[in-house]
């Protein structure tokens, strides 16, 4: 939170819920926007949410969830 100010907006995208359990043979966080709420705690407000499908380049559909979260004074 120390790398934000009061009222800055973060934008942050991740892999949803349904999305891949890896990417590049690594393991990967999946998060909508309740557990991304809670993991930024109260100092943030989410202002809105959303989905995307990712068609990778091999044809993979990855699911991502993107959040708009204002930072508190």
């Amino acid at each position: 939170m120390a790398g934000t100010a009061s009222d800055a907006l973060v934008i942050i995208a991740t892999f949803a819920p349904d999305g891949p359990e890896e990417c590049s043979g690594l393991p990967v966080q999946r998060h909508d926007a309740a557990s991304l709420a809670a993991a930024l705690g109260s100092a943030f407000t989410l202002l809105g949410d959303w989905r995307e499908e990712h068609l990778t380049p091999w044809g993979a559909a990855q699911k991502f969830s993107w959040c708009a979260f204002r930072r508190e004074a």
